[in-house]
C-alpha cells in the first residue's frame, strides 16, 4: 500500500482515456493511462515520491534530510520534482556523458545541484555514495526502482485505474500493458492487481526491447540474468539486471513477457504522436506499438472486440521532435506493409514501404 502520512502526494491522479484510434487499430478497447502528464513527466514520481515521503516520516530529523540520486534520466527528474514538492533539497550525480539538455532539465526542475563526474553510471554512483553521502549524516540515497516503497507507490496506478473504470461503468480491465526496465513499475502493478477484485482475472503483458530484455532473458532461463550491456535505443529500459522482486512476481502471476525491436518501439512513438498527439520516448512507445499490425492479438489471441486493455503511457523526457523525426526516417521500413485505414489516422501517414527495403523482424522475436 502507498505510505500514509501528513505530507501530500508529490504525484497527481492522471487521466484514463479510451482511445478510438488505437482501439480500431488493435481490434479491442484500448484505454490510455496518461502517466506522461505527471509533474516529472513519467510514472517514476509515484514510487520515488512515495519513498521520499516514507523517509521524511520515519527520519528523526526530517527537516535536515538531503536526497541524493545518481540517475540522470526519469528517476532523477522524479526525485528532484518530488523533493521540491516536499520542501527538501535533492542533488543528482550523473556521468560526464549525460547530455546538456538533461542536465538543464534537472536544474530547471529544482535540483539543488547537478554534478557531472565519472565515465559511466557506476563511477557517478560510487562518487555519490563514497564522497557525498559519506559526508552528509542527513543524506538519503534514492534508488531508481529497487525498493519496497517505490513498488508501493507505483501500485497506486492500479488503484486509480480501478476507480476510473468504475466511474465509466466498467468492472476493471482484462489486460494491463507496461514496459519493463528495472521492474519497479511492473512490481507495483502486480502488487496493485493482487489486492483488487478484478486483478485476479487481469493479465499483464510486460514489454522490453531487444538489447534491454533482462526480464525476458531471466524468465527464459528461470533465473536472474545480467545482460552484458544495453544495446537498445530504449535506454531508460536499460537495467542490465531486473529486480529480484519483479522477477519473482512475474513468475508468480504468470506475466506474459515479450520482446520487440527498436524499430517497433520507435514506430510506437511516431504513431502515438500521429493518432493521439502524444510524444513519448521509445521505452514508452513500445507499449503503443503492440496496438498496431496485429501485434497485440498475436501475443494475446484470446482478446475480443470487447476486451479492455489498459496501456500505461509511462512517459519519459528523453525524446523531442528532432529525435522523433530521425527515428521515423531510420525505421520507416517497419511500416512497409501498413494498410491505410481512414479510421486510424497514423495509417494514412505511414510510409507504406516507400523506403523500398525488406526486413523480417517486425514482430516480437521472443516471448514466454
Amino acid at each position: 500500500m502507498v505510505h500514509s502520512g501528513s505530507r501530500r502526494d508529490p504525484w497527481i491522479k492522471t487521466s484514463l482515456i479510451e482511445s478510438a484510434n488505437l482501439s480500431k487499430a488493435a481490434g479491442c478497447r484500448i484505454f490510455l493511462k496518461l502517466e506522461n502528464l505527471q509533474p516529472s513527466g513519467s510514472f517514476k514520481i509515484r514510487g520515488i515520491g512515495n519513498l521520499l515521503r516514507y523517509h521524511l516520516d520515519s527520519h528523526a530529523t526530517p527537516h535536515l534530510i538531503h536526497f541524493y540520486c545518481s540517475s540522470g534520466g526519469n528517476a532523477g527528474l522524479a526525485c528532484v520534482t518530488a523533493a521540491l514538492a516536499l520542501n527538501r533539497p535533492a542533488t543528482v550525480v550523473v556521468p560526464l556523458s549525460t547530455k546538456g539538455d538533461m542536465v538543464a532539465k534537472l536544474m530547471t526542475s529544482g535540483a539543488a545541484q547537478v554534478i557531472q563526474i565519472g565515465n559511466n553510471w557506476h563511477e557517478a554512483d560510487t562518487y555519490l555514495r563514497e564522497t557525498l553521502l559519506a559526508n552528509d549524516e542527513a543524506g538519503v540515497y534514492v534508488p531508481p526502482f529497487d525498493h519496497p516503497e517505490i513498488w508501493n507507490g507505483n501500485s497506486s496506478l492500479i488503484d486509480e485505474v480501478g476507480e476510473q473504470l468504475k466511474e465509466q461503468g466498467e468492472d476493471g480491465a482484462d489486460v494491463v500493458v507496461c514496459s519493463v526496465g528495472g521492474g519497479g513499475l511492473l512490481s507495483g502493478i502486480l502488487q496493485g492487481l493482487d489486492r483488487c477484485d478484478w486483478g485476479k482475472r487481469c493479465k499483464v503483458l510486460a514489454l522490453e526491447t531487444k538489447g534491454a530484455d533482462s526480464l525476458n532473458q531471466s524468465l527464459l532461463h528461470e533465473e536472474l540474468v545480467t545482460l552484458p550491456s544495453i544495446t537498445s535505443i530504449a535506454t531508460t529500459l536499460g537495467a542490465t539486471r531486473v529486480a529480484q522482486t519483479a522477477f519473482d512476481l512475474a513468475r508468480k502471476f504468470q506475466v506474459k513477457s515479450a520482446v520487440l525491436s527498436d524499430a517497433e518501439a520507435a514506430m510506437g512513438c511516431w504513431r502515438l504522436a500521429d493518432d493521439e498527439r502524444i510524444i513519448v520516448e521509445p521505452a514508452c512507445g513500445i507499449n503503443a506499438a503492440v496496438c498496431y499490425g496485429g501485434r497485440l492479438k498475436k501475443l494475446l489471441p484470446d482478446l475480443s472486440p470487447e476486451s479492455k486493455v489498459v496501456i500505461v503511457v509511462c512517459g519519459g523526457s528523453s525524446l523531442g521532435l528532432s529525435t522523433l523525426a530521425e527515428y521515423r526516417a531510420k525505421y520507416e521500413w517497419v511500416e512497409q506493409e501498413t494498410i491505410p485505414d481512414p479510421e486510424v489516422p497514423s495509417t494514412l501517414s505511414a510510409p507504406n514501404g516507400s523506403s523500398g527495403h525488406s526486413h523480417t523482424d517486425g514482430y516480437p522475436d521472443q516471448s514466454s
